[in-house]
């Protein structure tokens, strides 16, 4: 009984994410006010929500996904190379292969100093949101946020620059329980632009 709820909220949650563009967190937090669970239900972890997020792309978006996954990852690369003096790297969804029109782009920043990021959005006239977001390990980490149109996709996508201290890039780079590296620079963005495949 206790895996097919779990499965089940893994499956909403994942209806949420791909359909809503919710991030996973939002996502299994509002699952579970739709299935009418209690808010101390045990939610499932990351790598069953991929999971389940992988099976509903490939049922009901396998024709549109990949085109959209591929106009979001030109439009990280764009901003990488913008970016390149802050050694950006590649992460979330778009990274991962599972992100979708509605998802927006995560670039992490590693900055000597880290009002440089943003004195260098400043430089280039760019207009951007400064908030505060959970970082890799939940620490609250700057965020600078920006609408960028994609033309492939015709639409304004958000994409969000997390900004972390240059010491941080060593514990970035960890692979993830999969053994899979959970993010990736401007090389590994453009070999993935080359390949057209997932990580």
């Amino acid at each position: 009984m206790h895996t097919s709820l779990s499965e089940e909220i893994a499956h909403t949650t994942a209806r949420l994410a791909v359909e809503e563009g919710l991030e996973w967190g939002a996502a299994k937090r509002r699952a579970l006010r739709e299935m009418g669970l209690p808010a101390r239900t045990p939610l499932p972890d990351n790598d069953q929500v991929e999971e389940a997020v992988r099976e509903y792309i490939q049922i009901f978006c396998a024709d549109t996904q990949p085109r959209e996954l591929r106009a979001l990852r030109q439009l990280a690369l764009v901003w990488m190379e913008r970016m390149a003096p802050f050694r950006p790297h590649l992460g979330g969804a778009v990274w991962h292969g599972t992100a979708t029109r509605l998802s927006d782009v995560y670039l992490q920043l590693f900055c000597d100093d880290p009002k440089s990021a943003e004195i260098a959005l400043i430089d280039h006239h760019v207009d951007y949101d400064p908030r505060t977001v959970p970082g890799f390990h939940g620490e609250p980490v700057e965020a600078l946020s920006i609408g960028s149109k994609s033309p492939e996709l015709n639409e304004i996508i958000g994409v969000h620059l997390l900004v972390y201290d240059l010491d941080d890039l060593r514990g970035a780079l960890k692979p993830d329980t999969k053994g899979r590296t959970p993010r990736g620079d401007l090389t590994a963005v453009r070999r993935l632009l080359e390949e057209k495949t997932d990580p």
